[in-house]
């Protein structure tokens, strides 16, 4: 990976002239010129090492007067080359003016073909039946450049275990292996997560892994894309079909707010009873949202979507039970009742829904004149089309003089991409600013880390505020700050004087309250500091669900108090929710007819009037907006099931019943209702959304070996979208009050990758990585009441039911504070009052 300059240099490569940025590798240049130099260790994501000696060329220099210092000419007067005595290796040389290259010339060939053969020499050859045959590497450059034949006796190979199994969603197959690193590299260099290694030396050399469980990272599955060979492959993949009988549907994925692109391949396969099914997703190129990464949720979550305990008929309650009905009937009931409500109907919409469903349930909503809710406990949503990250901005971009303040916010858990990052930022050496209760990974790479008591959120922002602005008079002057607070006031100068800032703000141990106090205070800090209006600055809050910031600006909030809601409204329409999943208490003495719109009989589901099943995102078209505002499409990769119909099919049909004008069938008409009514969405359309340009590096091409088989994006980068304003007026916010208690204990929520929802439960793959229903305490509160390590406890949170959970105890809770993971089975939300009596 080049640290290249804006100074470029002219060379010749193969008889080509290229010019490029001083620093530039030789690869990168003549890769950038349409020339492929063919490597195995290098990749353009990390630093070069030049251990496979593919990439070996001919360089010649010009040679320079020593007294002189002006270039040496032949007597036709071009310049006077000096060829070295050896090949070098194009992917650790940087380019120099006036430099000519040769990769193609007999003696680099003739290195080509004797790399090739000697990594064929301990090669298993079984290409008939390796995974990776048809899109790999070694296969394509044998092909290209090899030998054509070998000197070495097949029975003389090297036998090496196969099938080895690094983690439950990764397999090694060591006799594959080339001892190239990538793998190695990518998980020391790129995710510090180094826990995979080489074990032994020369001919036993091999991958094991240092972790319990095995491979324990959130982005294992990259390794199985740069693998230049088929040595490792993934759990869901290996065997399952050839890379040539597998069709293409770009998408996006749902799992979180960071809106990563998605290449879906499906095929027809008779296991699956001659069904249509997705064997694999792997990543699509945006450098400007996940650049070639997915993580492992992104990866192996989507087996949800394919779950044989998905509804395929709508049910209606007959006599107390569930029963399967026609559309007609189930349509038909909803919207009469919904007719009755009018205005006494709440819709409680969950942020993973595409923006067209969201449209259409808002204008159903709207249209009888109830109320719209946003199924989140997370505020700012409507800060950020002011304030948020303004169009252009890419964290790649982003280097030294700049800052990124991320508070309350455990990134690799809610945001996994973001936090990739976020942490290559800082090794690029933009400030990290830390504010959070305890310490996360990303502490790693902070230039200051922060920390404060759970509920000071906010305070700790204006805090920082008050160090750079004379606005509050009745306010810590920024001497007196200093002198109480000075690692907080130097946190604060540094990014008021960085050349960009950005905030980023997560859910950390709060409820809406306290998030919207601080969404307001981090708005604050932008706009005292600058930091609004332009590229690479801006507020960005990492939502719960994929699709919340879309929720919010198709005009949806959350409930500050949702069971309150839920108990007096005369018609409930549930879609993509699951709140009694989350809590029971929510809908336990809910008297109003019910609707709930999903995909799984879900606890809410199973307490309703009626049940109206749908397809799931990887049948039909539509969009997202990340947490970064980039509005992206994705396509249908399966055929809808029968009887089913999309989210906005279904609500628009529930409309079209009440005369409300709504589109039921075509996705793309329902956006240009949305371009045509929310502001900032203004002029999109499905074919701005599919517009592409040319990326850096390039991949995805026919060579597969260059950046791995991450898929090319010919299917859209998506539209970052505008700012509605300039800013908005400085708030100082009511800070909620959250007291730890004295003798007792806080609860407080916290986010992990992997839960107990919908969309992971059904991946089996994941189990492993899921835990029963558990909480975090700290080491001393532990003691002091007397629980050992692996206990069970009875947990009751305020007035809420009783629940079991498991104790890990560990310090990165703080003192008198429970951490408990959202999604576990245990009602929190926000922050509350627990109590924890000893089970076993």
């Amino acid at each position: 990976m080049s640290d290249t300059t804006s100074v470029e240099v002219t060379l010749t490569i193969n008889g080509v002239q290229v010019s490029v940025p001083e620093g530039t590798l030789i690869v990168d240049a003549a890769r950038k010129a349409g020339i492929n130099i063919p490597v195995f260790c290098y990749h353009p994501k990390m630093e070069p090492v030049g251990m496979c000696r593919m990439c070996l060329v001919e360089i010649g220099r010009p040679v320079v007067d020593r007294t002189t210092g002006d270039q040496v000419l032949e007597e036709d007067g071009s310049p006077k080359l000096q060829f070295g005595w050896k090949l070098e290796t194009a992917c650790t040389t940087p380019v120099a003016d006036g430099m000519v290259v040769y990769s193609k010339s007999d003696p680099a060939k003739d290195a080509q073909k004797e790399i090739i053969e000697f990594i064929l020499t301990s090669h298993p050859l079984d290409c008939p039946i390796c995974d990776k045959g048809g899109e790999c590497p070694l296969q394509n450059l044998t092909m290209a450049f090899g030998p054509g034949e070998s000197r070495f006796l097949y029975d003389e190979k090297i036998r090496l275990d196969k099938h080895v199994p690094l983690g439950e969603l990764i397999f090694l197959d060591r006799e594959r292996c080339i001892q190239c690193a990538r793998c190695v590299r990518f998980q020391e260099e790129i995710v510090d997560d180094p826990v995979i290694g080489f074990y032994n030396r020369g001919r036993s050399l091999e991958i094991v892994t240092f972790s319990e469980p095995g491979f324990d990272s959130y982005f294992s599955g990259n390794t199985t894309d740069i693998c230049p060979v088929g040595a490792l492959t993934t759990a869901d993949f290996r065997f399952g079909a050839r890379p040539w009988e597998l069709d293409v549907a770009a998408s996006i994925c749902n799992q979180c707010s960071v809106g990563c692109n998605l290449s879906l391949n499906t095929r027809r396969e008779a296991m699956s009873g001659g069904q249509m099914v997705v064997k694999r997703a792997m990543p699509r190129q945006n450098e400007a949202v996940n650049e070639i990464w997915i993580c492992d949720k992104g990866r192996f979550g989507y087996h949800f979507a394919q779950h044989p305990e998905r509804l395929t008929k709508p049910l209606v309650r007959r006599d107390g039970e569930m029963v399967p009905t026609s559309w007609e009937e189930a349509l038909s009931l909803v919207a009469s009742r919904f007719k009755e409500a009018g205005a006494e109907l709440l819709t409680l919409a969950g942020g993973r829904l595409p923006n067209e469903d969201l449209y259409n349930l808002a204008e159903l909503t709207d249209g009888l004149g109830g109320r719209k809710v946003l199924y989140s406990s997370m505020g700012g949503g409507d800060i950020t089309p002011y304030l948020g990250l303004a169009p252009g901005s890419n964290f790649s971009d982003m280097g030294d003089g700049s800052a990124i303040v991320v508070v309350a916010c455990d990134l690799e858990n809610e945001a996994p991409v973001l936090w990739l990052r976020v942490k290559q930022a800082a090794e690029r050496g933009v400030k990290i600013i830390l504010i959070n209760p305890r310490r996360t990974k990303l502490d790693r790479v902070a230039t200051h880390s922060l920390r404060y008591s759970y509920g000071n959120e906010a305070a700790s922002l204006l805090a920082m505020v008050n160090t750079l602005s004379a606005k509050r008079p009745d306010l810590p002057t920024d001497d007196e700050q200093l002198q109480r607070n000075p690692e907080l006031a130097a946190a604060a100068r540094t990014f008021a004087e960085a050349e960009n800032g950005v905030v980023v703000f997560g859910s950390e141990g709060m409820g809406l309250n306290e998030s919207t106090a601080l969404a307001q205070a981090c708005a604050n800090l932008l706009q005292v500091t600058g930091h609004v209006g332009k590229p690479n600055n801006g507020l960005l809050g990492v939502w719960e669900r994929a699709n919340d910031q879309g929720a919010w600006d198709m005009g949806f909030r959350p409930a500050a108090d949702l069971s309150e809601d839920l108990q007096e409204k005369k018609a409930l329409y549930i879609v993509a929710a699951d709140p009694a999943g989350d809590d029971p208490s929510y809908l336990a003495d809910a008297q109003g007819f019910l609707v709930v719109q999903d995909l799984f009989l879900t606890p809410t589901a199973k307490l309703a009037d009626v049940v109206l099943p749908v397809g799931s995102w990887l049948e039909r078209q539509g969009t997202y907006t990340s947490a970064a505002r980039h509005v992206q499409m994705f396509y249908p990769a399966l055929p809808v099931h029968k009887g089913l119909k999309p989210d906005y099919s279904v609500t628009g049909e529930i409309g079209s019943l009440l005369e409300i004008d709504q589109e039921t069938r075509v996705p793309g008409n329902i956006f240009e209702r949305i371009a045509g009514s929310v502001g900032t969405y203004a002029g999109l359309t499905y074919g701005k959304l599919a517009e592409v340009k040319e990326q850096w590096p390039i991949v995805g091409r026919d060579d597969l070996y260059y950046g791995g088989t991450t898929y090319e994006n010919s299917q859209g980068l998506g539209v970052q979208l505008p700012l509605e304003g300039t800013g908005l007026p400085l708030s100082w916010p009511d800070i909620p009050e959250t007291e730890i208690p004295r003798l007792g204990l806080l609860a407080v929520p916290i986010t992990r990758l992997y839960d107990l929802g919908t969309t992971i439960l059904p991946s089996e793959l994941l189990h492993q990585r899921i835990h029963d229903p558990y909480l975090i305490m700290n080491s001393r509160d532990a003691e002091r009441m007397r629980i050992p390590p692996g206990s069970q406890v009875r947990v009751v949170l305020g007035d809420k039911p009783a629940g079991l959970a498991n104790v890990e105890i560990n310090d990165l809770a703080p003192e008198r504070v429970v951490l408990i993971p959202r999604s576990y089975s245990l009602p929190i939300s926000g922050p509350d009052v627990v109590e924890i009596k000893l089970v076993r």
